[in-house]
């Protein structure tokens, strides 16, 4: 269930009385860069980039006392579908950002717009 959907608190609260859970961290190690770096094509000083900046939007989202761990940006944001052609991953990272992560923090931080700009700003700083 995903817990950013608070309407739905009350089902998740009677569903963890019943069932028993396993929380899943966000995983951008060494694994999921030879991952994207053998099979996506995508250069390893990017990936190195890519794992950076989304590591400490996770940081300003898990320090976040309206959000929490659980807020964080997972793998699956920044691994692409498909092989990337030469020179794409940045395109490709700034559409990722402009269409999925950024709609997803105007959403976090609905009540402080500024702070969802100015993470988005960072992640694409400089690209």
């Amino acid at each position: 269930m995903n817990i950013a959907d608070r309407s739905l608190a009350l089902v998740d609260l009677a569903l963890r009385r019943r069932f028993a859970f396993v929380g899943l961290e966000p995983r951008l190690g060494q694994v999921w860069r030879d991952w994207v770096v053998k099979e996506c094509a995508v250069h390893p000083g990017l990936v190195a980039d890519i794992e950076r900046r989304i590591a400490e939007l996770n940081d300003q989202i898990a320090a976040d006392a309206r959000l929490g761990k659980q807020f964080r940006i997972g793998h699956s944001y920044v691994t692409p579908a498909h092989r990337l052609e030469a020179g794409d991953t940045k395109k490709w990272f700034l559409q990722v950002v402009e269409t999925e992560i950024g709609p997803l923090l105007d959403e976090y931080w609905f009540d402080a717009p500024d702070e969802a700009q100015k993470a988005i700003a960072r992640l694409t700083q400089g690209w």
